[in-house]
């Protein structure tokens, strides 16, 4: 299924939007990480379409949506503002939907079920993380914390002039380290290569790892006296479904420890042979997950 797509006004910017399946059906809002785009979502949408409404957005700094230079302007609660004015655009209308996010847009999807739980009715993750296990993971000076060194590059002065050079080479590489990435050929890649080089993107896309608050240790040396998060703010109280590529070398499986803890109705689904990028490399088995999780396998019928 193609999907189609429009711009619309969030906050007085313009954004650009994706959606797959029939405007009648219930919402889904889909939100990409880094360094994607809504593109990022084309092979799972359509599987899910026969269900949902899929509704994916360029978010702020990315492909055609408004890119402001500004660190400032990528704060978490800037990000989630711009899909709040979503939801309640005429694109949406109202809350609560579900609303899923892979990567940096899971940490959005977060943000949305915290801060404004009442828009938000099921949450779907796909290889992210909840800010409060993943700061204690890259703070420890273990395997995650080696495993996010290139965060402290990303955060470098001279990182959006390196990732650029030789046709955006070193983004692919670091897109690419350690990841089965035979899904980013051809066409596909192609697609990215013009996302990433429109003006102004790439500072748009690092700009989101400069402005999170969140700290990498050295290997080896724990960071100590962290500030406390808010954790009775940082609940996640609808049900929540965990879908995890087994395979990723980016985020380790540390990163959910004790997630139950913020989020009492999650469930679990792992998926074998896939990595970070499972989205592209088994879209069918993450369609398979959604769907089971939200009507059960002998209700949904292919």
């Amino acid at each position: 299924m193609k999907g189609t797509s429009h711009f619309v006004q969030l906050n007085g910017e313009e954004f650009y939007v994706q959606t797959w399946g029939q405007a009648h059906l219930p919402k889904l809002l889909m939100l990409h990480g880094f360094p994607e785009y809504s593109g990022g979502y084309a092979d799972l949408a359509p599987k899910l379409a026969g269900m949902y409404h899929c509704i994916a957005p360029d978010q702020r700094g990315y492909g055609q949506s408004w890119a402001p230079a500004e660190v400032g302007a990528y704060t978490t609660s800037k990000l989630v503002g711009d899909m709040v004015a979503l939801i309640e655009s005429d694109v949406i209308g109202h809350g609560p939907i579900a609303v899923m996010g892979h990567d940096w847009g899971a940490a959005v999807a977060y943000g949305l079920a915290m801060f404004r739980p009442d828009l938000v009715q099921r949450l779907i993750i796909a290889n992210g993380v909840h800010p409060v296990p993943f700061q204690t993971a890259m703070a420890a000076g273990g395997a995650q914390s080696e495993a996010s060194q290139y965060i402290n590059f990303l955060r470098s002065d001279q990182a959006e002039e390196v990732l650029g050079a030789d046709d955006c080479a070193k983004l692919l590489s670091l897109f690419s380290a350690n990841m089965d990435m035979g899904w980013l050929q051809g066409k596909t890649r192609a697609a990215y290569l013009t996302e990433w080089q429109r003006p102004g993107r790439l500072r748009g896309m690092i700009n989101w790892y400069k402005a999170s608050p969140l700290k990498v240790a050295n290997p080896g040396q724990p960071l100590e006296n962290l500030p406390q998060l808010p954790r009775e703010k940082l609940m996640v109280h609808c049900p929540h479904l965990l879908i995890w590529g087994e395979n990723d070398t980016a985020l380790l499986p540390e990163t959910t420890q004790e997630l139950e803890e913020f989020a009492p109705q999650l469930t679990r689904t792992n998926i074998a042979n896939a990595d970070h990028w499972v989205l592209h490399q088994n879209p069918e088995a993450v369609a398979d997950a959604i769907l089971d999780w939200v009507i059960g396998p002998e209700t949904y019928i292919p």
